[in-house]
């Protein structure tokens, strides 16, 4: 969950959830991110991380949810011009009213995260990580290692890649999302799709989905890093949740890691126009 999802609209859809299931619940959603990312007319999106606008999400926040406390609670986006102290003190601040219970950050670099955990313990970051966007593993992961915070990848199946919505660049759309993304650009994608088939033809050997290949990956390259990971792939049917949670079952073998690994250093292109949104232009 986030605030910017919708407007709002995902959390009144989830309090619906939460009126007869709070306990069964752990709750996570995230502030930070002002405007929509994801419409091409509304132009670029705009952070904040004062003090004051983290206590006023919050409120607004466990308004929509109709709840009284989050139990994970993110920064979406690096505010540059507010000292991360600020606003994780802020932060810190909910989880003393009793309105928070843990804290994390998204797409923050190494040396933002020990700032933060200098100022209250962080439980997760939340960033991309897949076989198509490895640049956490540099420094970000390695800090979570030290620290003791857990990772929660997004998009562990690359954005569509696992998913069968893009197999050419006419599946783009001309006001897609996906333009502002270079790993789907002409030049990009016929490089990228070739890592699908690497892929397909490791699941084929394991008898396992391509969806779980990829999350087998991400759960041996946490291994190997010695970080505790929790995937969230976007999932919209309960078939695909049963099929995601399966992947735990799936063993790769040094030679199917390997070939994955190969597969991943071919990615081409950036995962994001402006690096800036997300960890890897600030590191």
């Amino acid at each position: 969950l986030a605030d910017v999802y919708g407007g709002g609209a995902n959390e009144r859809l989830i309090a619906e959830l939460l009126a007869t299931r709070r306990d069964e619940v752990t709750l996570a959603t995230k502030f930070g991110i002002a405007g929509n990312p994801t419409d091409p007319d509304a132009g670029a999106p705009t952070f904040r991380g004062d003090a004051a606008y983290v206590r006023q999400s919050v409120d607004a926040s466990l308004g929509r949810l109709r709840t009284d406390v989050v139990d994970l609670y993110y920064m979406h986006r690096r505010d540059l011009t507010v000292p991360i102290e600020e606003t994780v003190g802020a932060m810190a601040e909910l989880v003393t009213a009793g309105k928070v219970r843990h804290l994390g950050l998204s797409e923050v670099t190494a040396d933002e995260l020990r700032a933060a955990v200098a100022v209250h313990p962080i439980a997760a970051v939340q960033s991309e990580w897949s076989i198509w966007s490895r640049d956490v593993e540099r420094r970000v992961i390695p800090a979570a290692a030290e620290l003791g915070v857990g990772f929660v990848p997004y998009s562990p199946l690359g954005r569509g890649f696992l998913t069968g919505t893009v197999t050419s660049a006419a599946d783009l759309g001309g006001s897609d999302f996906r333009h502002n993304l270079p790993r789907f650009s002409a030049d990009a994608l016929d490089a990228n799709l070739a890592v699908v088939e690497v892929v397909r033809a490791v699941a084929d050997e394991r008898e396992a989905t391509p969806a779980q290949i990829a999350l087998a990956w991400l759960r041996y390259r946490a291994d190997e890093l010695g970080v505790a990971s929790v995937p969230i792939p976007g999932t919209r049917r309960a078939a695909r949740v049963e099929e995601n949670f399966d992947s735990l079952d799936v063993a790769l073998s040094d030679g199917q890691l390997a070939r994955l690994d190969s597969a991943a250093a071919a990615v081409s292109g950036d995962r994001f126009a402006d690096l800036t949104f997300v960890s890897a232009g600030r590191e």
